[in-house]
């Protein structure tokens, strides 16, 4: 996929200061937005299957693990 312009507002001293340590501040805000996107997809996930997680740790607490016998650890 290719790259896109956007726009993106900046504290001014946040922006002077990166510009003075020569970071690429659309590098470091893609990577940090790829990051934000990655939790709140988990979150989403986790909030969306909450009810089949919540109902597989209650039949791992009643039944203990499935093939729990065949561990050898």
């Amino acid at each position: 996929m290719g790259r896109i312009k956007v726009n993106l507002t900046l504290d001014a001293d946040v922006a002077a200061t990166a510009r003075a340590l020569g970071l690429n501040m659309s590098r470091l805000a893609e990577a940090a937005i790829v990051e934000a996107a990655k939790i709140e997809r988990n979150r989403l996930w986790r909030a969306e299957n909450q009810s089949a997680i919540s109902a597989y740790a209650e039949e791992v607490a009643k039944e203990g693990l499935p093939l729990a016998g065949f561990r050898s650890f």
